[in-house]
C-alpha cells in the first residue's frame, strides 16, 4: 500500500496548458502574495508610515538558545519584528510607538520552537482522508492551513516542509490571510521509479511509458524522475514555486509496505544533477536516507543535510563531521499494530539504530538538527512539542532546547538568498527576529513545561502576540 493516496480529480485534458488546474491552485497564492506586495510598496510612497508597534517584556528570565542558564532578570523590548534591546535598567518606549507592556514577573522569555522535519498537507489528513474521491484540494489544504495555525500556537514558530504542496499555506500566511509558522518549502518530494516518493496507486502506470502523470505529482506532493535530464527538470521546477531547499529520497522507506529499507536510491549522477541544480540558485538539496551506501552516496554529490541517518555506523558519522554536513535526527515511534508486519521491523530497526546515531553525532560533534516527521496521523500532532521529551535520554534539557532553537536555525542560512526570512532565528538577543515565547516556569529545570500548552502564555512571532493569557 502507497505511503500517501492523494484525491482523484478531474485530471485535465491532453490539449490543455502545462500548468495544470492543481498546480494552477498551488501558483494563486503566491501570484497573490507578490500582487499584494507590490500594491503594499506603491502604498508606502503615497503614505506617512505608520508609528511602530512595540512589545515590552519586563523582569523575564531569559534562555538565549545557547546559554546552559538562565538570565538574570532583565527587560526585552520588540520594535517591529525585531527584538530592540535586553536590559537590567528600566527601558523607555521608542517615541511615537504604541506601547503593549508584558509584566514577566520572573517568568523564561526563549526562543520559539523549530521543527526541522514536517509535512504540513500530510500530517493534517489521513491515507482514508486523502484517498476519498470526493475529497478536493481545496479541502486538504485548508486541513493543511488549520495545522499550520496550531503549530504555531504549541510554541514552533518555524519549520522545514519537507515535502508536499505547502507553497499556498506559506503565502497565506506570509501574506497574513492565515496563521501559522514561518514555513521553509521544499515543493514536491524528488524521488526514482521505484523510489521511497514514488506514491503511485496500484492502478496507476508509469508516466514515461503511457504518459500520464501520477496523481501525487499533480497534487504537488511527489515528482517521479528518472536519469539526469528529469531530476534537474524537477529540482528547477521546485525551485521556480519557489522552494528553500530540495528534498530528494535517497534511499528506502522504514514506514512504507513496497519500498525496502536498505534499499539505496537514485546513481551517483542523479543526485549530482540535484545538487548542481540547486546550487546554481544558491540553495542546497537535503536527501532521506538511513543506511551507510545512501548516505556516503550523498555525501559524494554534495549533499549539504542528511534526514534520518539511524542505520549509520561510527565512522559514517565522522565522516558527516568532517565534510561539516547536518544530520537531521527523530526519535521516532514504534509502527501501530495494524501495519503491515514488514512496516513494523523497518520501523524497530530504525529505533534500534537511534540510540547511536544520537550518540555518536553527539560524540563527534556533528551538526545536529531535529525534527518531527508526523504523517498520515493528525490525532498525533497534539504531540508535537511532547517529541521535545524524548530527547532527554541523550541531552539535558538546556542541550535539548538549545538543539531545537539555535542549532536548528543554523540551516537556514544553507538557504542563501533563498531564505525568504533573512535575519537571526532560535535566539533570543538583540537585532534578532521576534520569536519568541513567555513560559510560566524554569524549562532548563522542567523540558515538560514545552509540552503544556498552558505553560506558554505569550507566543509571538515576527515582532505579532498570537496568544496572550496575561492580559
Amino acid at each position: 500500500m502507497p505511503w500517501i493516496h492523494p484525491p482523484r480529480p478531474n485530471l485535465a485534458p491532453e490539449s490543455e496548458p502545462s500548468l495544470s488546474p492543481a498546480r494552477l491552485r498551488l501558483a494563486l497564492p503566491s501570484l497573490l502574495a507578490l500582487a499584494l506586495g507590490a500594491g503594499a510598496a506603491v502604498a508606502a510612497t503615497t503614505a506617512p508610515a505608520a508609528p511602530p508597534s512595540a512589545v515590552l517584556f519586563e523582569q523575564v528570565r531569559v534562555f538565549d538558545g545557547k546559554s546552559d542558564r538562565l538570565s538574570a532578570p532583565v527587560n526585552v523590548l520588540v520594535v517591529g519584528n525585531k527584538i530592540q534591546s535586553i536590559s537590567a535598567a528600566p527601558i523607555a518606549a521608542p517615541a511615537g510607538a504604541t506601547l503593549t507592556r508584558i509584566a514577566g514577573n520572573g517568568r523564561t522569555l526563549m526562543p520559539g520552537l523549530i521543527d526541522n522535519h514536517v509535512h504540513i498537507v500530510m500530517t493534517a489528513s489521513t491515507q482514508a482522508e486523502m484517498a476519498d474521491p470526493k475529497a478536493s484540494f481545496a479541502s486538504i489544504e485548508a486541513r493543511g492551513a488549520e495545522e499550520a495555525k496550531q503549530m504555531l500556537l504549541r510554541g514552533f514558530t518555524t519549520v522545514r516542509d519537507l515535502g508536499g504542496p505547502g507553497f499556498g499555506i506559506k503565502a497565506a500566511i506570509d501574506s497574513g490571510k492565515a496563521v501559522g509558522p514561518r514555513i521553509y518549502p521544499s515543493g514536491a518530494m524528488i524521488s526514482q521509479t521505484s523510489g521511497h516518493g514514488d506514491s503511485r496507486l496500484p492502478s496507476e502506470r508509469s508516466r514515461r511509458f503511457f504518459g500520464k502523470p501520477s496523481i501525487g505529482e499533480e497534487m504537488g506532493f511527489n515528482f517521479i524522475a528518472d536519469g539526469r535530464d528529469e531530476v534537474l527538470t524537477a529540482t528547477r521546477e521546485n525551485l521556480r514555486f519557489g522552494a528553500t531547499q530540495i528534498k530528494v529520497m535517497a534511499g528506502g522507506g522504514a514506514a512504507t509496505a513496497y519500498d525496502p529499507l536498505d534499499v539505496t536510491q537514485y546513481t551517483l549522477d542523479e543526485l549530482k544533477a540535484a545538487v548542481e541544480a540547486a546550487e546554481d540558485w544558491n540553495t542546497y538539496v537535503t536527501v532521506h536516507a538511513y543506511t551507510v551506501r545512501s548516505v556516503r552516496r550523498a555525501l559524494d554529490a554534495g549533499v549539504k543535510v542528511i534526514e534520518h541517518g539511524q542505520l549509520l555506523d561510527e565512522d559514517t558519522i565522522k565522516l558527516l563531521a568532517a565534510k561539516g554536513a547536518f544530520l537531521s535526527l527523530q526519535a521516532l515511534d514504534p509502527a501501530p499494530a495494524t501495519a503491515p508486519a514488514n512496516v513494523r521491523e523497518k520501523k524497530d530497526e530504525v529505533i534500534r539504530g537511534t540510540d547511536n546515531a544520537f550518540k555518536w553525532a553527539k560524540a563527534h560533534q556533528v551538526k545536529l538538527l531535529w525534527g518531527t516527521d508526523f504523517l498520515f496521523l493528525p490525532a498525533q500532532n497534539k504531540n508535537q512539542a511532547r517529541e521535545l521529551l524524548k530527547l532527554q535520554r541523550w541531552f539535558t534539557p538546556a542541550q535539548a532546547l538549545k538543539l531545537v532553537t539555535y542549532d536548528n536555525a543554523q540551516v537556514f542560512a544553507l538557504s542563501g538568498p533563498r531564505n525568504p526570512y533573512p535575519g537571526r532565528l532560535g535566539e533570543v538577543s538583540e537585532g534578532a527576529l521576534a520569536d519568541v515565547l513567555l513560559v510560566d516556569g524554569d524549562p532548563l529545570a522542567r523540558l515538560d513545561l514545552i509540552a503544556e500548552p498552558g505553560k506558554l502564555v505569550v507566543i509571538m512571532k515576527d515582532g505579532k502576540i498570537y496568544k496572550n493569557t496575561l492580559k
